[in-house]
């Protein structure tokens, strides 16, 4: 990408978007378009389409989604599918009628089936079935990665993806229903600790393994990637390396400060038991996380407390 591109990110107030925002501007880039929520609505077709006429972006970096964890997931499954996949597909037709000269989708690593191989390569996307807590979320995603797999094939356009793992850091979603473990358990700690409760307790058993990457390394993939990388097999982004959901659970404790007893429900859903990325792909790309799980835990946690909408979102 020239360094006086037209780039458009879609979604530059979510902790992704906020984080390829951040990303370009320490690489030098300066011609940054974005939109408000309020200013576009990119689920209304023409509205989407008269963007892409009158600005006429460069490249287009697509973190806009419907975001949410397994409780939101659960809850409004329909709602999941429909906003992200008319977002995607509008935002994603728009930039191909438009001439975008490359365009980079954020997916989710929930694409993959929930019994996949581990370390889940990106050659094992629609092997078998998908974990039916996000089922709705992870089809939405699909739909938007083979759009522009088959808009290559077709139009040889130069249409990207990456798949992130679980992600936290700056940014994040801190509502108690809807956000993802991380920023969930922040919350819980933090508000434990003040209240002085003796105890908290955590659905599950605690015993998934889940893989935690930094929002500004993967901001720092993405900006690479639109360097460094084209093809229409999507490229895993992650650390390689995963813990259960207990051990994050006791980490999260101690980051915050919280002395009390951890306790499980063992009659919640513990959702998919293991999701670890192969990112040999990145790696041999040039790319690794930097960022260990205890740094940025304690870099979210100050954005935490720092952040006075938190819990509003």
């Amino acid at each position: 990408m020239e360094k006086n591109a037209k780039i458009y990110v879609a979604g530059h107030r979510g902790m992704v978007g906020s984080a390829i925002v951040r990303a370009l501007r320490r690489h030098g880039y300066a011609h940054i378009i974005t939109r408000t929520h309020a200013e576009l609505d990119l689920t209304r077709q023409a509205d989407v389409q008269a963007f892409f006429k009158h600005e006429r972006p460069d490249y287009v970096f697509l973190a806009a989604a419907k975001v949410g964890g397994i409780v939101a997931n659960n809850e409004a499954p329909a709602d999941f599918m429909y906003q992200n996949m008319a977002l995607e597909m509008n935002v994603i037709h728009s930039a191909w009628q438009s001439g975008v000269r490359k365009l980079q989708f954020l997916g989710s690593s929930c694409i993959y089936p929930r019994l996949a191989p581990q370390p889940m390569p990106e050659s094992c996307l629609l092997t078998s079935a998908l974990e039916p807590t996000n089922e709705a979320y992870a089809l939405a995603k699909i739909s938007g990665l083979k759009y522009c797999e088959y808009l290559n094939r077709q139009y040889h356009t130069d249409f990207i993806s990456v798949m992130p793992t679980n992600l936290y850091g700056p940014g994040d979603n801190y509502h108690p229903p809807h956000s993802h473990v991380v920023p969930a358990r922040i919350r819980r700690f933090h508000e434990a600790k003040l209240a002085g409760l003796e105890e908290v307790t955590c659905w599950g058993d605690g015993s998934p393994l889940r893989e935690f990457l930094y929002v500004d390394d993967l901001a720092d993939l993405c900006v690479f990637l639109m360097n460094h990388y084209s093809g229409s097999e999507t490229v895993n982004a992650g650390t390689g390396r995963e813990l259960t959901i207990r051990e994050l659970t006791t980490l999260v404790a101690e980051t915050v400060g919280y002395k009390g007893r951890i306790t499980w429900d063992v009659t919640k859903p513990n959702g998919t038991p293991r999701k670890l990325l192969d990112v040999s792909k990145a790696t041999r790309l040039g790319w690794t996380a930097k960022t260990s799980l205890r740094e940025g835990l304690a870099l979210a946690y100050d954005d935490f407390l720092h952040n006075p909408m938190r819990a509003e979102r």
